[in-house]
């Protein structure tokens, strides 16, 4: 799991290395502001991809004696710190966009810039299928916030594919009108990864669907009685339960301790469970 969300990392930094490359070529040679909006976009994406390198490098860290819960919040981190750079830049190129919506510039559009951006729809579209896929395989927000970002990159290339297009036919505003649509989409997406960041780093609470799997599997356990005053908060990306369970007053302690840790093994099977607590009620 570890090396699988190294490679996908890099394979990311690599991707958006090379569309930054291409991209402000293009946007410096046609002038066109979506183009560059979404040049500048990539090299975002390019700290971001770093910034996620280094944080799924730290989250897959061993627990230590200063953490002993693991490092697991440092991937919520960067999430939120690729937030952060999206709003910014959002609010950047909104102010330009509606700047240069107000005065004369020329647009020298090109088959190379609509070439660049077609490039970038596949490339980008490829890496949100990618990095969607193992994502969920490694319950790594990081890797879905690269995920989302790069589906969001496919609507912003494609937005400037359309300026650019009625740059062609004469119609140099839907450039800037474009790089504005893209400012709105920027922002938007940094607000919802940001949002689900701060769930993790906060210790939300699971999905419903989650805390059904946690009883189902605390009940299954041969001697369970029931089950009550179940809890659970995310840790960063992994979640810790504490739940109560009632077993026969008549047991042993050796035979009660027993149930309660096959209790502890079935919760932590599930895979987004990182640590059960399990507390036992005679009954």
């Amino acid at each position: 799991m570890k090396n699988k969300n190294r490679r996908a990392t890099i394979i990311l930094i690599i991707c958006n290395i090379f569309l930054f490359g291409i991209k402000i070529t293009a946007g410096i040679m046609s002038n066109s502001l979506a183009i560059i909006s979404d040049a500048v976009n990539s090299f975002t994406d390019i700290v971001s991809s770093i910034i996620i390198f280094f944080a799924v490098k730290t989250s897959s860290k061993q627990a230590d004696e200063g953490h002993p819960f693991g490092h697991h919040r440092a991937e919520p981190i960067a999430g939120l710190i690729v937030a952060i750079f999206a709003g910014i830049l959002g609010f950047e190129i909104l102010h330009t966009s509606i700047f240069k919506l107000v005065e004369k510039h020329e647009h020298r559009i090109n088959i190379y810039s609509i070439i660049v951006l077609l490039v970038s729809i596949g490339m980008k579209f490829i890496m949100f299928v990618y990095f969607k896929r193992i994502s969920k395989s490694t319950n790594s927000p990081a890797l879905l916030a690269s995920s989302i970002d790069s589906r969001n990159d496919v609507f912003i290339s494609t937005t400037a594919l359309v300026g650019v297009v009625f740059g062609l036919y004469k119609y140099p505003q839907m450039d800037d009108i474009a790089a504005t649509l893209i400012s709105f989409w920027i922002i938007y997406s940094g607000y919802n990864i940001g949002i689900r960041n701060i769930d993790y780093l906060m210790g939300r609470q699971p999905e419903a669907e989650i805390m059904d799997e946690i009883k189902k599997k605390a009940n299954s356990v041969a001697g369970v009685l029931g089950i009550h005053d179940v809890r659970a908060h995310y840790v960063g990306n992994y979640i810790h339960v504490e739940i109560h369970i009632s077993l026969d007053q008549r047991l042993t302690m050796m035979e009660a301790h027993d149930i309660g840790k096959n209790v502890t093994r079935e919760v932590e099977s599930l895979e987004s469970i990182h640590k059960a607590f399990v507390h036992i009620d005679p009954v």
